[in-house]
């Protein structure tokens, strides 16, 4: 009998599509992340520069607006000494400073650097210079200073300040830094910020004609850096392979090469100078890589929680799926059940009521029929009701004493009136006397028994029982030589209404039957399991706790 297949449409195509959707989408999606980082770090590569930049020039604006404007502080009083000393700070803290030049300064004096502009007459009494040798602080004074055109800049600049400068109210920022400053490449020029005051009695003395022979003391100090002696810091060496101080008008001889390249000019008096960043393009994928990694594990992640997403959809509808299969078969099957025997009592019914006369003989048979048929429905009924009341646990458990051997004797015997052609052998080892509930064991028996029976080879219908005592245990074990049980079946079979489909499933099966047993031996507190080879039969192990 060929074996009847229900077909159940699953849409694997479906689930192709959306596998091959989430897969594309996590391909694409890696690919427009890295690129965008790639993108973002090309991006930083270009701005953080101003981050070196301000981190490299920073002891120079410390220099520039704090430790220049010192000189003022000594309000002209200055000397060859204290300038040296004030030259060794300076040379200590600022080692791109390469040499001093101070001078000494009168206003309204002569020498033979004298500047006169204004009617005002302004003279450098005495030149030193300052430089350092491995740390040491060298000062010599000048008697041909070369540097004349620097103190004569400043002195006009000086002089113009005293000649036009309102001292009615404080100069700004803008007017003292024209007046007291001189920026040039390498090179800063300063005098000491004069006084509302002083410059009061240096206006008299422009006045005068310094016609009364006074002079006031002033100081001038140029300042020679090398901006090669500043020390670039780096803050993103993982940016920025190579920062070096180059001359604003270098340029790389074929653009570095695959180098990513960049730079930023200098301000003030490094102003002829710039910052030169270069980083080869491996260099930066290594950057990239390494903040791609988080973005790519995210991306993974959400990708692992879609197909999650996915899957547990599709187990939800696969469990409905079997759900519809096993209600669908459970109706089948349970109409198939009441069918049956409703149909012969029909028959028999009829045949009872008819016109025709019945002997005896036929009566008897009319009426086992009937009695037959109806113990079938009555047995469908009561298994479906003790089920309900198992799984509600509306049933109590009546123990008492069995005597095993007369119990499995009575179901031995039972079994073998029903099925002639059904051998049926047992063994007890080590127990006698079982304290439980006999009905439910008993339906345990009955039902395990029936389905080694109809599960076996015509010719091969055989069962053998072993009951024996373990530890706290007694362990049933029945065991056939029948169909068996497919190793992916194994966990399905003690399911409420699942059916193995095979060709002794077709008819008279709903599927309670293991399911029954199951819940009963649950019930009693013990476990039933099975093991089972295709087309070599089954074990069915049934564990209940012992009690005398």
């Amino acid at each position: 009998m060929a074996v009847q297949k229900n077909a159940y449409r699953q849409n694997r195509l479906l689930i192709i599509i959306f596998l091959v959707f989430i897969s594309i989408t996590f391909v694409v999606a890696l690919f427009i992340s890295y690129n965008l980082t790639a993108k973002y770090v090309e991006n930083e590569f270009a701005s953080k520069k101003i981050e070196v930049l301000e981190q490299t020039i920073k002891p120079y604006n410390d220099f520039f607006q704090n430790k220049i404007p010192e000189i003022t502080s000594y309000q002209g009083f200055l000397d060859s000494a204290s300038a040296g000393k004030y030259a060794t700070t300076v040379f200590n803290d600022y080692g791109f400073v390469r040499r001093i030049i101070f001078y000494d300064a009168l206003i309204g004096g002569k020498t033979a650097m004298t500047v006169r502009k204004n009617n005002l007459s302004i003279a450098a009494r005495a030149v030193y210079q300052y430089w350092h040798i491995k740390g040491v602080v060298k000062g010599v004074k000048q008697h041909n200073p070369a540097n004349e055109d620097d103190f004569r800049e400043m002195a006009v600049k000086l002089s113009n300040y005293v000649a036009f400068s309102d001292t009615s109210r404080v100069s700004s920022q803008d007017e003292l830094f024209k007046a007291f400053w001189d920026v040039k490449p390498d090179k800063i020029s300063y005098t000491n910020i004069l006084r509302r005051e002083d410059v009061r009695i240096y206006r008299d003395l422009q006045l005068l004609g310094n016609s009364r022979g006074a002079s006031y003391k002033q100081n001038m100090m140029t300042f020679y850096l090398d901006p090669y002696l500043m020390k670039v810091k780096n803050t993103h060496p993982e940016l920025y392979e190579n920062v070096t101080i180059a001359p604003v008008v270098y340029d790389p001889i074929d653009s570095e090469g695959d180098k990513l390249i960049t730079e930023v000019a200098f301000p003030g008096a490094f102003s002829d100078y710039k910052l030169f960043f270069s980083s080869a393009q491996g260099y930066l994928t290594t950057e990239i890589n390494r903040r791609f990694m988080p973005i790519g594990a995210v991306v993974l992640l959400m990708t692992g929680i879609l197909m999650l997403i996915g899957w547990l959809i599709y187990r939800n509808l696969n469990v409905n799926i079997k759900l519809f299969k096993l209600q669908y078969d459970f109706i089948n099957n349970f109409t198939h059940e009441f069918k049956t025997p409703v149909s012969v009592i029909k028959i028999a019914g009829s045949n009872l009521k008819g016109d025709g006369e019945l002997t005896e003989r036929q009566r008897r048979h009319y009426g086992k029929i009937l009695d037959e048929e109806a113990d079938k429905l009555n047995e469908l009924m009561n298994k479906l009701l003790s089920f309900t009341q198992l799984e509600n646990k509306s049933i109590t458990l009546k123990k008492e004493a069995i005597e095993l051997e007369s119990f499995v004797g009575r179901y031995i015997d039972t079994f073998k009136i029903k099925y002639p052609d059904f051998k049926l052998v047992y063994k007890i080892t080590g127990v006698q006397t079982f304290y439980t509930d006999p009905v439910l064991l008993g339906s345990v028996f009955q039902n395990l028994i029936e389905n080694a029976y109809k599960y076996s080879h015509p010719r091969q219908k055989e069962l053998f029982i072993n009951i024996s005592h373990e530890k706290r245990n007694i362990v049933f074990s029945f065991a056939d030589k029948g169909i068996g049980i497919p190793k992916n079946e194994l966990g399905n079979v003690f399911k409420k209404f699942y059916r193995i489909e095979n060709q002794y499933n077709q008819n008279g099966s709903v599927g309670l039957g293991l399911a029954f047993c199951k819940e009963l031996v649950n019930f009693m507190n013990g476990e039933i399991t099975v093991y089972s080879r295709v087309n070599e039969g089954s074990e069915f192990i049934v564990t209940l706790p012992y009690e005398n």
